[in-house]
C-alpha cells in the first residue's frame, strides 16, 4: 500500500522553495548594478501597476497579507525609491501607494521573469492537473472559511 503524501510539509517545503528559486531567477534576469525586487516586493510592484494608487489595506488584500506586514514592505520599498506613500485626499487617515519611476521602470523585467516562473512550474502537466492543483490551493487557502464540521 502507497503512503499518503506529506502534504502540510510538500507545502511548506515547496513554498519556501519556491520563494527562494523565484528571487534567484528575478536577480538573475536584473542589472547587476540594481537590487532585485523579492517575490513579495514584485507583487506590490505588479498590484500598482493595475491600480496605481492602491491603499495599504487593499495592497494588504491584494497580497494576503497582514496590514502591519505591509507597512514595512512598502517603507523598505521607498526607500529604494520604487513606490511613494501619500495621505487620501478623501481620508487623512489612509495612505495611498503610487509606483515611482523606478518601481515602472522594473515591471519589463519582473513580467519576462515572471512568464518564465510560470512555464518552468506549469511544464509538463496537462491542464486538468494544473486545474486541480489551483482547485486544491485555493481551498487550503479558505480552511478558515470553512465551517468544522459536526463530531
Amino acid at each position: 500500500m502507497q503512503n499518503k503524501p506529506r502534504l502540510i510539509f510538500l507545502l511548506n517545503s515547496a513554498q519556501r522553495h519556491l520563494q527562494q528559486w523565484m528571487a534567484q531567477q528575478t536577480e538573475a534576469a536584473s542589472h547587476p548594478d540594481r537590487q532585485a525586487p523579492t517575490p513579495t516586493q514584485s507583487g506590490v510592484l505588479f498590484a500598482l501597476a493595475k491600480a496605481d494608487g492602491a491603499t495599504m489595506g487593499e495592497l494588504a488584500q491584494a497580497l494576503d497579507l497582514a496590514p502591519s506586514a505591509v507597512s514595512g514592505l512598502i517603507q523598505r520599498m521607498e526607500a529604494l525609491d520604487w513606490v511613494a506613500r501619500h495621505p487620501c485626499p478623501d481620508d487623512g487617515r489612509t495612505q495611498r501607494v503610487w509606483l515611482r519611476p523606478s518601481g515602472q521602470q522594473l515591471m519589463p523585467l519582473l513580467r519576462q521573469a515572471t512568464s518564465r516562473i510560470n512555464a518552468r512550474l506549469t511544464q509538463g502537466f496537462t491542464e486538468a492537473e494544473l486545474q486541480t492543483v489551483a482547485r486544491w490551493l485555493t481551498h487550503v487557502q479558505r480552511l478558515d472559511q470553512i465551517d468544522q464540521p459536526e463530531t
